[in-house]
């Protein structure tokens, strides 16, 4: 099926490669990022959200030293990526304030990715980024990541992120048109793939090697976020970063590089997340205002409709939540654990942090984060 026109709201994860930044110098090419970040202000003005996962850390450490002989072992790479990371957000500030844009950096490991409550919080700091009007800017954090816990490349971190933030669209900016048939900088029978239905072994071999010297992927990671993406309900496109208006033709349904289309809906993919390591016997028990609100008017479980709490767990596990009947109306993932919630229970969410002394939101559970039995 064709790319289609995002609606407003729909979350677009974008991902910049140091190819795509550096247009093929050894230095970060600031035009190429001028005019990325104003394709991603328009997408705004358009009622898209978008978020950026962005390489180049390592890049402007190195400029910024004066780009000495390069070693690939892992303490020099952290070395400069503590040098390069504040170049780079300092860089994407200073643009995205000519228009106005306010910009967040977040850094994260797999850990952070893996561990339920880390993975809420990441979560929920994106998603209150784009309530706020703010562009959350995601690179992996190099600086203190080792092998045990690194995504390894930000092809896969930005899928991981389109998962994180149930994107609608994944685009993966790259140096080449797309995916070909073979490689077109040594095989000029090379055709581009169009779309990728289902990622089978022929279309895995079409992957060809690593990418340049100056970043770590190539198109292996590529189609490896893609088949991530895709299964966790989120359409990829991979094309070239260089081509005009890029992200607002993509945005406008235009067909560009290779198209992946999302082998579930965001609400299947979802419900089998959350449905997948249910405390099993855990109980909120609401009332029959709350029950309402749940299932028919998709509202967020507040403290306020919360009659009962039986059963241990913490923050950021999947809960399942009762009516006053007895019958398991929803499951979600759950803010606050069973201790807070006992101390919460019925009170307004104006009063959590007088009860609690903290705060992580209004919600219980918000409705992103339920699904409905």
């Amino acid at each position: 099926m064709p790319p289609t026109v995002l609606q407003a709201g729909a979350r677009v994860v974008v991902k910049l490669g140091t190819s795509v930044l550096t247009g093929g110098t050894d230095r970060l090419h600031r035009p190429r990022m001028i005019e990325l970040v104003r394709q991603l202000v328009q997408l705004r003005e358009r009622g898209c959200a978008p978020i950026l996962v962005t390489s180049g850390a390592v890049l402007a450490g190195w400029e910024q030293l004066g780009f000495p002989q390069r070693r690939r072992n892992l303490p020099d790479k952290q070395l400069l990526a503590a040098i390069g990371q504040g170049r780079l957000m300092h860089l994407y500030a200073q643009i995205a304030d000519l228009y106005g844009l306010p910009v967040a950096q977040t850094l994260l490991t797999r850990d952070d990715l893996r561990d339920r409550r880390r993975y809420l919080n990441a979560r929920n700091t994106l998603l209150r980024c784009i309530e706020q009007g703010v562009l959350p800017i995601v690179n992996e954090n190099d600086v203190v990541a080792i092998d045990e816990i690194r995504v390894g490349d930000n092809d896969n971190l930005s899928a991981l992120v389109a998962n994180l933030v149930d994107a609608d669209l994944l685009v993966i900016c790259t140096d080449i048109a797309g995916l070909y048939t073979a490689d077109p900088r040594v095989d000029p029978t090379a055709t581009l793939v169009r779309e990728v239905p289902v990622l089978d072994d022929l279309i895995l071999s079409h992957a060809g090697g690593t990418g340049s010297h100056r970043g770590t992927g190539g198109m292996a990671t590529k189609l490896q976020a893609a088949g991530l993406a895709t299964q966790s309900g989120t359409a990829v496109v991979i094309a070239a970063g260089d081509v005009p208006d890029l992200l607002l033709r993509l945005a406008a349904g235009e067909s560009i590089g290779t198209f992946f289309p999302a082998k579930a809906t965001k609400l299947e993919s979802r419900k089998r997340w959350l449905l997948a390591e249910t405390v099993r016997y855990s109980r909120v028990v609401i009332d029959g205002g709350a029950a309402r609100a749940l299932t028919t008017a998709g509202r967020s479980l507040l403290p306020a409709g919360i009659k009962a709490v039986e059963g241990t767990f913490e923050r950021g596990q999947t809960v399942r939540i009762f009516d006053t009947d007895g019958r398991e109306v929803a499951r979600g993932l759950t803010q606050y654990s069973s201790a807070a919630l006992l101390l919460l229970r019925g009170c307004q969410s104006s009063e959590i942090e007088v009860r609690l002394g903290y705060v992580y939101g209004p919600e219980v559970v918000h409705r992103d984060d339920m699904v409905i039995l």
